[in-house]
C-alpha cells in the first residue's frame, strides 16, 4: 500500500491511495462517514422562546450546526463509565440568553468547554423581533453518523484512477486538448497533473473514440471536505482505529463462537453466494 497526497489545507485533503482493492477502498471511506465520532447537540431544554419558529424546528437547527470536537476529552455515552447517565466525559452543556431585534448567530452559543465551540460563528439561528426573548439550554453529546447524519465528520468520497491511452492520431487529440493546461500530452497517452478536481467526462466528450480510458481496480483518488469538526487527517486516523477495534472483536467474536454457530454461518455464506 502507497499514499500520495495530492492536495492538504485545514478543511480539505485528498489522495491517491494505491495497490489496495475496491471493497477496502469503501470499507475505508464508510467508517470515515459514519463510523467517526463528533460532537453535535443531542437535547434541548428551552427557558424562554418568544421566536416564531417551534421548539422544535429551532433544536433542528442547533443540531445541525457544526462544533470543534475534541476526541481526546470525549467518549461516546455507551462508552462511558457513567453508563449513559450523563457526565463530563460524555456530555457538556452549551447556553443561549439573548433578546431582540437582532439576528441570532451560532457565535453567541456559549459553551462550558472552551474547546468545544462552533465551527463558524456566522450561522444564522433565528431573527427576533423587538422585545422577543430566546433562552436555552442545550447538551451536546459525542456520536457517529450511522445514527444521525449530523454527527458525520464531512463530505468524504473516492474514485478510481483513470489510465488515458491514444489509441488513434495522436495529432489530433493534441489539437482537441490544446487549451488544457492541465494535461500532458504524449504520442500514446494523457496524463492529469492536478486529477483530484479533473473530470475525465470531459475527455470523453471531446475526443471520441481517439481515446480509452481505463479505471483503475487497485488505485483509487480519495477526497476529504471536513466540515470542521475533526481535521482530515484527525478523521482518517481516527476512522482507522474504529476500523482495527472492529476487527478486534470480531476475531474474539469468532474465538467465543461455538462450531455450531460457525458452521450455521459458514452455510448461510454457502447459500447466499
Amino acid at each position: 500500500m502507497e499514499i500520495q497526497t495530492l492536495k492538504e489545507s485545514p478543511e480539505e485533503f485528498s489522495f491517491i491511495l494505491k495497490d489496495i482493492n475496491p471493497t477496502i477502498a469503501n470499507t475505508l471511506r464508510r467508517t470515515m462517514v459514519a463510523e467517526t465520532p463528533t460532537l453535535a447537540i443531542n437535547e434541548v431544554t428551552f427557558i424562554k422562546n418568544d421566536s416564531a419558529l417551534y421548539d422544535e424546528i429551532l433544536a433542528h437547527r442547533l443540531g445541525l450546526i457544526p462544533l470543534k470536537t475534541d476526541l481526546s476529552t470525549y467518549e461516546q455515552k455507551e462508552k462511558c463509565s457513567c453508563k449513559g447517565q450523563g457526565c463530563v466525559k460524555c456530555s457538556l452543556t452549551i447556553t443561549l440568553k439573548t433578546k431582540g431585534p437582532k439576528t441570532v448567530y451560532s457565535s453567541e452559543l456559549i459553551s462550558q468547554d472552551p474547546k468545544v465551540k462552533p465551527v463558524y460563528d456566522n450561522i444564522p439561528i433565528i431573527t427576533l423581533l423587538k422585545n422577543q426573548e430566546l433562552e436555552l439550554e442545550a447538551t451536546a453529546t459525542l456520536d457517529i453518523g450511522k445514527k444521525h447524519n449530523k454527527n458525520s465528520p464531512g463530505l468524504i468520497f473516492y474514485k478510481s484512477f483513470p489510465k488515458i491511452k491514444i489509441v488513434k492520431d495522436p495529432q489530433k487529440v493534441k489539437e482537441l486538448l490544446k487549451e488544457y493546461k492541465n494535461l500532458e500530452i504524449t504520442d500514446s497517452e494523457v496524463n492529469i497533473k492536478n486529477i483530484q478536481d479533473f473530470n475525465t467526462d470531459v475527455l470523453e466528450n471531446i475526443c471520441g473514440d481517439l481515446i480509452e480510458i481505463k479505471y483503475s481496480k487497485k488505485d483509487f483518488i480519495f477526497k476529504i471536505e471536513s466540515f470542521g469538526q475533526l481535521k482530515p487527517k484527525e478523521i482518517i486516523k481516527t476512522a482507522l482505529n474504529v476500523h482495527d477495534s472492529k476487527l478486534i472483536e470480531f476475531e474474539q467474536a469468532l474465538k467465543d463462537a461455538k462450531p455450531t454457530k460457525i458452521e450455521s454461518l459458514k452455510n448461510k455464506i454457502k447459500k447466499k453466494s
